[in-house]
């Protein structure tokens, strides 16, 4: 599920007592492709930067990210650590180390709901870097071989010294939060900038800094099975949503998600078509919506009451398409 882009805005906030008087050469836009996927980009340019210097900032924000943590990239940190000896110790870049971080600390909280080294699993259903050409549901056989593979709690990470060790066999992969992180990655790049107004989108999930031209919150619609739902206002918030509309294999009859249980080693129910997450770092945005997708519609309604997350879930009923809605976002969008 991807959010769009909104091309209006409701009045401005208390906390700007004086809206900027609107001018529409300063709402500028660039958009390019990383990671398999498209970025965009909508910013207030009161400066008129060079339109070359905020792309040049984005794109070397994405390629930072890529050349650590994506596992299509054989040169890629990762890739390295996943092909290593056993027993070797690698010393991680900070982004790495940051985004690894925030994998096990929710892996932690969900009891394995999320876990950065399911990478197998999701290779035996047909998805990721590691996968062949075949659409076929997994043998029994296979998944077991995959499922003796993973384990977060095998990774020996020393948050300290930045470095993890191999024990042999493990694959990492943080698709599951890396895409989060370079959202938040390209808003800091921005920022250094001196942007601090603007709306950064990679892959559908999104951050919001600062206001429009005008004083307006920057506003997406969520596109679910639900079309009534209100646009959202990100105002220093991030949006991301883990969901099967757009990555899903089918075989046989049965249609299965990109999101595989890790602690089943099977894809997850149908009945929950997304989750969507407000959370001020799109990095922990991207991880909560996964985990709560493997938790599902009870337990991880639950799970992010506890916790205080804003979520929308999103699923299938006889009846219709029903959403449930976190105490949390309710607030966030009363």
């Amino acid at each position: 599920m991807r959010p769009s882009f909104a091309t209006w805005g409701a009045s401005g906030y208390a906390n700007r007592a004086v809206p900027r008087a609107a001018d529409p050469a300063r709402l500028q836009a660039l958009a390019g492709r990383t990671m398999g996927t498209t970025w965009s980009l909508k910013f207030d340019n009161p400066a008129m930067l060079a339109h070359a210097a905020v792309q040049a900032a984005v794109v070397q924000a994405l390629d930072r990210v890529i050349a650590q943590m994506s596992t299509w990239e054989p040169a890629s940190d990762i890739s390295r650590y996943n092909g290593a000896d056993a027993g070797s110790r690698h010393t991680l870049p900070s982004a790495f180390a940051n985004v690894l971080a925030c994998a096990l600390h929710w892996a932690e909280a969900s009891d394995g709901a999320i876990d950065p080294t399911v990478g197998p699993l999701v290779a035996s259903w047909g998805f990721g870097a590691q996968a062949d050409a075949t659409t076929s549901s997994p043998s029994p056989e296979a998944l077991a071989a995959a499922r003796a593979r993973i384990g977060w709690r095998r990774l020996a990470f020393d948050a300290a010294e930045s470095a993890i060790t191999q024990p042999g066999g493990l694959w990492l992969d943080l698709s599951g939060v890396a895409k989060g992180y370079a959202v938040d990655h390209v808003a800091d790049a921005l920022m250094a900038l001196g942007l601090h107004d603007f709306l950064v989108e990679v892959g559908g999930e999104l951050k919001g800094c600062g206001r429009r031209p005008g004083g307006q919150p920057w506003r997406v619609r969520l596109d679910t099975l639900i079309d009534a739902l209100p646009p959202l206002a990100l105002d220093g918030l991030a949006v991301a949503t883990s969901g099967d509309r757009w990555h899903a294999q089918e075989h046989a009859g049965r249609r299965w998600s990109h999101t595989i249980d890790p602690r089943n080693g099977e894809p997850v129910s149908p009945d929950l078509a997304s989750v969507t997450v407000l959370h001020p770092q799109c990095m922990h945005a991207d991880a909560l919506a996964t985990a709560l997708t493997v938790l599902g519609p009870v337990d991880g309604a639950a799970f992010a009451q506890r916790h205080g997350i804003a979520a929308l879930f999103v699923c299938r009923d006889a009846a219709g398409p029903r959403a449930i809605a976190t105490a949390a976002w309710q607030a966030r969008n009363a």
